[in-house]
């Protein structure tokens, strides 16, 4: 269930025939679904199926976005303000895969930062977006706290900017590239783990090093993968920073970056894989177990 079905059964606290209803989320289409998987194809289209199949989904994206507002937020009178909710999902879109930060969204958004956090939990509830929280066990340097915001397919922000195709190269490319890896990995650990892992990002309090996403046992917090994504074709020392100090506190971690080189290989210490063949490991039971 998702839109406002899936909030109302949060809201009401309903009993899910007793405990004995299984929960199980559905996520938008993942590569070892797709025979002949395009890459570029997934970040431009999303992964909607209706949308990847297609070879201009924009209008089919309009449509989406517009019956979700028309018929999950002004008819089940879930904001009273359209005009500032619908400037929030734009604002959002700019502040997609970047840590949220409530008090300058409020301010583009010409409302409180009370009602942005509203506005978030709306997406989150209505399952449109997710938070991906940050890993806040310090060892040796300090941490940020606050969590990143995701919407749930990589499209859905670029077309909310009015972005046409995105190219390599650039930096909404490497934004949506990182967004993809995360959509990818989410659906793999609920698929696979249910609830006993967990995915975090990490990111130390003076900013100096970031590691994208991590993959953590949710009893004991361990963590099984640090993974960093970066979108140029060959990478360098300089694009292992976040990781190796990550190593520096979690030794025992696997480490991996992940690039648009055609072979993967070993810097300093760090398996560098192609994402493509990175998602074909992924999805075969070969990263994590």
């Amino acid at each position: 269930l998702s839109g406002s079905s899936a909030r109302k059964l949060r809201r009401s606290g309903a009993n899910l025939l007793g405990g004995r209803a299984l929960r199980f989320t559905l996520f938008p289409l993942v590569s070892a679904e797709i025979p002949d998987f395009d890459l570029h194809r997934a970040l431009n289209n999303g992964l909607l199926p209706r949308h990847y199949l297609v070879a201009d989904p924009s209008k089919r994206i309009q449509s989406y976005i517009g019956d979700y507002l028309q018929q999950e937020i002004v008819e089940e009178a879930i904001v009273r303000q359209l005009d500032a909710f619908t400037r929030f999902l734009q604002v959002a879109a700019l502040s997609n895969t970047e840590i949220v930060n409530y008090t300058n969204i409020a301010q583009d958004c010409g409302v409180s930062a009370k009602t942005v956090k509203e506005y978030f939990s709306i997406l989150e509830e209505t399952l449109l977006g997710f938070y991906l929280p940050a890993y806040t066990k310090v060892i040796k340097r300090k941490l940020i706290q606050s969590p990143k915001f995701y919407y749930f397919d990589v499209a859905i922000p670029n077309h909310l900017l009015h972005r046409k195709t995105l190219q390599p190269g650039t930096d909404i490319y490497g934004h949506a590239l990182e967004h993809f890896v995360v959509q990818e990995l989410r659906a793999f650990v609920s698929y696979t783990f249910g609830a006993d892992k967990i995915m975090n990002y990490w990111r130390t309090l003076d900013n100096k090093y970031e590691v994208d996403v991590l993959v953590c046992d949710a009893l004991t917090n361990k963590v099984d993968v640090a993974i960093e994504v970066k979108s140029a074709d060959h990478v360098v020392s300089s694009d292992t920073k976040g990781l190796k100090a990550f190593s520096e506190e979690h030794p025992e971690t696997k480490l991996i970056l992940l690039s648009m080189e055609e072979r993967p290989r070993m810097l300093n210490g760090i398996e560098v894989w192609p994402i493509t063949q990175f998602l074909q490991k992924l999805w075969s039971g070969k990263v994590l177990d």
